[in-house]
């Protein structure tokens, strides 16, 4: 702990301190505060997330014997993109990138819950919630004392999204929601969520509000936990909303806004979350590489060999131009 106290403090000094002066060169060619951030980033993911990712892959479980929510809260990776005044970084999506490459390069699985909490999760709250539901939310949410998830997908509307069937009906004092979501990313643990819902069946695509969801609602529940080929661990479940009350304070944006909400994050959200094959393909060289190095064949290593040697310079050559 106080070796990760240490490295906390100094990456958040280091930002801090250099934030404003920091020049977005390209993304091949970074500064010194980027990449002390980023090499920062990749200690802590090694001693602190990588050790478990075996157990997260093979028990399809995210970590309960160590807390890795309130962790990477004390490391300030939740609220990277967040103002400082809720307890976030106040920094951009390049360095929210570098955090997402280099968890995944630890483990995909925790990466993934990483990214649906921090970016589709507090980001969509940094960017459209109001001054009351900002400060409700958010600290908790960038310490790790909560888990954040993001809806929008049902079992009949995935790429199609706006044909969603959930249905949010005006009543006094708020909505009633009735419907479904599916393959909801930290949905099994989230206490809030950030859920799209059809206030105007008849009006498409201007007809969808974005709510806030808070675990313990009335009327709101999980089913069934899902068990993925891949990102195992990384817990995903189906929402279930039944007569589920919302208080109008709860709306986040404005009510018939929900897609523009909705797409104008996606934008963001892909480009963040694109991060993560690229930590899972340096994963791969970091096993490869070492290897190649050991394995010999006819009283050689195998990198010696010209066609291993074009295999992992194709690897890397992929890395570096990503």
């Amino acid at each position: 702990m106080q070796k990760l106290f240490a490295a906390t403090t100094a990456c958040a000094s280091i930002l801090r301190t250099h934030r404003h002066s920091a020049s977005f060169s390209s993304a091949l060619l970074f500064d010194d505060t980027q990449l002390q951030f980023k090499e920062s980033v990749k200690q802590f993911a090694q001693d602190n997330i990588a050790p478990h990712a075996a157990k997260i892959d093979q028990t399809n479980t995210f970590p309960k014997d160590v807390n890795l929510w309130k962790l990477m809260g004390d490391f300030h990776l939740h609220g990277i993109t967040a103002p400082e005044e809720y307890g976030g970084l106040g920094l951009g999506y390049l360095y929210h990138c570098m955090a997402m490459e280099e968890i995944s390069r630890a483990s995909g699985s925790v990466a993934l819950s990483f990214g649906a909490h921090s970016n589709l999760c507090i980001n969509q709250l940094v960017r459209n919630g109001n001054p009351t539901q900002k400060e409700k939310y958010l600290p908790k949410l960038i310490k790790g004392e909560h888990v954040g998830a993001l809806a929008m997908s049902e079992p009949n509307a995935g790429s199609d999204v706006v044909s969603m069937k959930c249905k949010a009906d005006r009543v006094d004092g708020g909505y009633i929601i009735n419907g479904n979501k599916m393959w909801c990313t930290n949905g099994p643990t989230a206490q809030t969520l950030v859920v799209y819902a059809k206030t105007n069946p008849n009006a498409g695509s201007k007809g969808i509000t974005a709510f806030i969801i808070e675990k313990g609602m009335p009327g709101f529940s999980t089913a069934q936990k899902l068990d993925k080929l891949g990102m195992r661990g990384s817990d995903t479940c189906e929402l279930v909303f039944e007569n589920c009350f919302v208080p109008e304070e709860n709306v986040l944006g404005q009510e018939g806004k929900g897609v523009y909400v909705m797409m104008s994050g996606l934008d963001l959200e892909r480009l963040v979350l694109a991060a993560g094959p690229l930590g899972l393909m340096q994963a791969c060289l970091d096993a490869v590489l070492p290897y190649v190095k050991q394995r010999e064949q006819f009283g050689r290593p195998i990198g010696e060999f010209q066609f291993i040697q074009v295999l992992s310079l194709r690897v890397s050559s992929h890395i570096h131009s990503s």
